[in-house]
């Protein structure tokens, strides 16, 4: 049961959408870092185009919600699976988030040579916001602006906090599945009737292709400091109801507003960690605002 499921076993949903992009490769550690890109051709982009980072244990399907409207919205998408995660080679050296930087700065400046702008704009979801946050600090070059999305590494939440289940010693495939059952209810959707199959699947087929054990970027106070330092605009989006953050609104409202260009941080109501997913024509919504607007203020669908 650990390994990941077979190209057969693909939803229909992810196939369609995967047939529809592009893959590139760019160097990684022994091996490659794997983007797939959505969207206008490098010739009949007019908007810089929009970045995506997935969450830990995760893939691009992270954003399998959201990259439809991206693309209606006359964005190209770009969305690698992080090294150590998909199907991308782990980094030379390191296993958390400040490894992934120079492969991820490298990649992008390799694809961006194919196009007219030489800026993107930066979203990155929970673990992938903590990385697109270390990026923007260390090579800004690339970076128009930042969106973090639930993102740790704020000092705020403590190694714990959201009781998981072992499932990776587990034989028996009921018991693999009430498992990871279990870990999207208790840490990535606020509502059970979110963990439809495909969500399941999803989260299923990442969680086996995890090759960055020992992370523990997560639990510091990384990002609050990156964020210091980062003088693109910045803004930060959250759900509500993130199992990570109950209780916890004020003191993450203060550690994210850091930044010398801080743009604000949006609430989207009734969603969990996962809120791309969980309420994505509600996200979808905001993004798309907040990547056309920035600075202006931008109320929370």
């Amino acid at each position: 049961m650990n390994e990941p499921p077979s190209t057969t076993a693909i939803p229909a949903a992810i196939h369609t959408l995967l047939r529809r992009s592009v893959r590139r490769e760019t160097p990684c550690g022994n091996g490659t870092l794997v983007w797939h890109v959505w969207g206008p051709v490098p010739a009949e982009q007019t908007l810089p185009p929009v970045v995506l980072l997935h969450g830990g244990s995760g893939s691009w399907t992270h954003w399998f919600r959201n990259i439809d409207a991206l693309v209606q919205a006359g964005r190209q998408v770009l969305v690698p699976d992080l090294p150590g995660f998909g199907d991308s080679a782990r980094p030379a050296q390191g296993r958390d988030a400040d490894a992934l930087v120079e492969p991820l700065d490298t990649g992008l400046a390799l694809l961006l040579q194919d196009g007219p702008h030489t800026q993107v704009d930066l979203v990155g979801f929970s673990f992938g916001g903590l990385t697109a946050g270390l990026w923007a600090q260390a090579q800004p070059a690339h970076i128009r602006q930042l969106v973090v999305v639930g993102a740790p590494g704020l000092g705020v939440v403590a190694r714990g906090t959201v009781p998981l289940i072992a499932w990776r010693h587990l034989d028996d495939p009921e018991a693999v599945l009430a498992a990871h059952r279990n870990n999207l209810a208790s840490m990535m959707v606020r509502h059970p009737e979110s963990i439809t199959p495909l969500a399941l699947w999803v989260h299923a087929a990442n969680v086996v292709r995890d090759r960055m054990p020992g992370r523990r970027l997560a639990y510091t106070d990384a990002l609050k400091q990156a964020l210091l330092h980062i003088h693109c605009p910045v803004t930060a989006i959250y759900g509500r109801e993130d199992a990570l953050y109950l209780g916890q609104q004020d003191a993450l409202s203060a550690a994210v507003g850091g930044a010398p260009d801080f743009r604000g941080l949006h609430w989207v109501a009734d969603a969990g960690h996962w809120v791309q997913f969980e309420r994505a024509p509600q996200f979808d919504t905001l993004l798309a605002a907040v990547l056309r607007h920035g600075a202006a203020p931008v109320d929370a669908p």
